[in-house]
């Protein structure tokens, strides 16, 4: 199916029938298993309905079974609606604007991009180690003291002081991944390449003290602090420019990410990066694809 505005999905998509069966064809390309039990065998279909019903276990199912969708009252067209627009904004969609967009309430809004964040983080697990030649950095996620009420400030000084580390790889013509760190320590820096990077490869980053001794990698760095930002195919703008994407969306858009939600945000910019060079239906299609196993409900998100 292919569309390539808001305007032109609704289009392929005019009710909840074509919606479904593009969800099956996504979900089940190779004819429909039981989300019960796992089984192809025998599955009937419950006449004037999309519902299955499966001669194994002998459990009633649809396509929304075991989903992100399943036990939610929007109709599919909202869900491909909110799909098209987390996926093709670069800078992400606000709760209060996609609520307008779609039709629903803020509540609801909020909720469903809690689910397709779920989605995008079980995306962004996926691919393995990084390999080839890759940029690694850490930076820095939160408001300035100065302009916090009187009652958020830590007030314990200036600069990094309440602000969530970040730590991201990325790979030149590839991928990006990045984790919410406890600090940017040697040990802390350490874990997270060795945990995401391959060794061997080629790892550019800058002179952090954090990144020095990595033995098992073709190591190179740029002396920022000495004004000096590429030497050779030694840089970091790749994975700055992924943290430019992620702090103009915070400031712009989201405005506040709490730490308790700040990894559903990151994996959420992950998945929009690591999509670029998909067409907008490409896009939605990986969502919808990927939505197979998850389920979050509303008190999972809160908690």
């Amino acid at each position: 199916m292919k569309y390539n505005s808001l305007l032109s999905l609704t289009k392929a998509f005019p009710n909840e029938e074509t919606c479904i069966k593009h969800l099956e064809q996504l979900r089940w390309p190779s004819g429909i298993v039981c989300p019960c039990c796992g089984r192809t065998r025998k599955i009937y279909k419950v006449k004037r309905s999309s519902i299955y019903k499966c001669g194994d276990c002998r459990k009633q199912f649809s396509v929304r079974k075991g989903t992100i969708f399943e036990e939610s009252r929007l109709s599919l067209q909202k869900w491909f609606a909110a799909a098209w627009l987390v996926t093709s904004n670069r800078k992400g969609i606000a709760s209060t604007q996609l609520s307008r967009e779609i039709g629903v309430t803020q509540k609801t809004a909020w909720f469903i991009l809690g689910r397709l964040r779920e989605v995008a983080k079980a995306m962004s697990s996926t691919g393995g180690p990084m390999n080839g030649d890759v940029e690694a950095d850490e930076t820095y996620i939160g408001g300035k003291e100065s302009n916090k009420h009187a009652t958020k400030k830590t007030n314990a000084g200036r600069g990094i002081v309440g602000k969530q580390a970040i730590l991201g790889a990325c790979e030149r013509g590839g991928r990006v991944t990045s984790y919410r760190a406890k600090g940017t320590t040697i040990a802390d820096i350490h874990e997270f390449i060795t945990g995401n990077v391959s060794p061997n490869s080629n790892l550019y980053t800058d002179d952090h003290a954090g990144y020095k001794g990595l033995k098992n990698y073709n190591h190179e760095s740029v002396n920022h602090s000495g004004k000096e930002y590429v030497r050779g195919k030694a840089h970091t703008n790749t994975i700055e420019s992924f943290w430019s994407l992620l702090k103009r969306g915070h400031y712009g858009i989201f405005h506040t990410i709490s730490g308790k939600h700040l990894y559903r945000y990151l994996a959420e910019f992950e998945a929009r990066w690591n999509m670029n060079k998909m067409n907008g239906a490409e896009r939605v299609d990986a969502l919808l694809e990927s939505s197979s196993g998850l389920r979050l409900d509303y008190k999972g998100l809160k908690a």
